[in-house]
């Protein structure tokens, strides 16, 4: 019994189990506040930078780079083809500003557009050619079996690999005027003519022994490349149309392309890239000759700035090869976002 301050007499609740068991609770002192031992609780507190920065902080470095590397000398180079600094000029230290003469005299320079007309030539060519070469051996590729495959693919990775002056130097052996493995051969076969047959005796020939060249070297690209997207399509589309009667023609056309149409576009827009700025084929194989014959754009540029000491038409030059690469990049640009529309 327990007798109130009124005086009126209440039954006592029962203890609790834990007061039974002897545990006393103990309650906390007035004005503490509860905290959390939990290490969670610390790391949520910290302000964190949102999910959606963490790609351009990581990208950032690369960036900064590249803008460091390439973006400053192309600002100076823009800035340097609106300035005269021909020999004298660079002895003297003087850049003299004068405008537009540089790209007016090189818009009215027949030259210039000989070179221009033979550089979108040389690029075609040397496009088409690995474009075809290089997706057939892809085919090949698909069709071979284990050991053949592991064999053309080793032989293409070495082709692919062996340095850019270094398959030149051979050329040059290949093609020399006295020793020549060419000579011999044409020789050997039987026709008549070829006893120290100059093969680089007009730019025309020099240019075709670079596209040889380039397309050799640029094959097992378009190769590996196009053997690895043979992988990705299914066996089944084959199976369907030799079901209804189409031939290994109609089978690329109607189930290989339309699969691989990315992979076209895509290659196709870096082999254009590549061969257009295909400088040290070209000039470490006759530096731009004979009588400056097999110049292509990049070569002009340099033979024009290191050679004749015109560093600021030489600057145009390279402005100008800019802009003509991005224009004809834009179309592939198009077709690239079409197709990413449709899909």
């Amino acid at each position: 019994m327990t007798v109130h301050s009124q005086g009126a007499a209440t039954s006592a609740p029962q203890d609790a189990p834990q007061k039974s068991a002897g545990v006393a609770e103990t309650p906390p002192p007035a004005g503490a506040k509860e905290t959390s031992t939990s290490p969670r609780g610390s790391r949520k507190s910290r302000k964190s930078l949102p999910a959606g920065w963490w790609p351009y902080l990581l990208v950032g470095p690369a960036v900064l780079s590249m803008a460091a590397l390439l973006l400053y000398p192309l600002i100076k180079n823009i800035i340097l083809s609106f300035q005269k600094v021909d020999k004298i000029e660079f002895i003297q230290r003087k850049s003299p500003f004068t405008g537009l003469d540089n790209y007016t005299q090189l818009l009215g320079d027949s030259q210039f557009w000989t070179v221009v007309a033979r550089s979108f030539a040389f690029t075609a060519a040397n496009v088409a050619l690995i474009m075809i070469i290089g997706s057939l051996i892809g085919i090949l590729l698909n069709k071979l079996g284990k050991w053949m495959r592991l064999v053309l693919s080793m032989a293409l990775v070495m082709a692919w690999a062996m340095p850019i002056v270094a398959s030149v130097t051979v050329f040059q052996w290949l093609f020399d005027e006295q020793f020549g493995v060419m000579n011999w051969l044409m020789r050997t076969l039987g026709f008549s003519g070829y006893d120290q047959h100059n093969w680089f005796g007009t730019g025309f020939s020099t240019l075709v022994i670079v596209t040889v060249l380039v397309v050799w070297g640029s094959i097992p690209f378009v190769a590996l490349n196009m053997y690895a997207g043979l992988t990705t399509v299914s066996g089944e589309l084959y199976e369907a149309a030799r079901m209804d009667g189409a031939n290994g023609w109609q089978t690329f056309w109607k189930v290989v392309f339309p699969n691989l149409k990315s992979f076209f576009l895509v290659t196709t827009f870096l082999e254009v890239i590549w061969v257009f700025k295909a400088f040290t084929q070209v000039y470490a194989m006759k530096a731009g000759g004979p009588d400056r014959g097999s110049e292509i754009l990049p070569v002009f540029a340099y033979v024009e700035g290191q050679s004749q000491f015109h560093y600021g038409l030489a600057a145009a030059i390279s402005v100008l090869t800019i802009l003509m690469l991005v224009i004809v990049m834009s179309f592939y640009f198009r077709l690239i976002l079409k197709q990413e529309e449709e899909q």
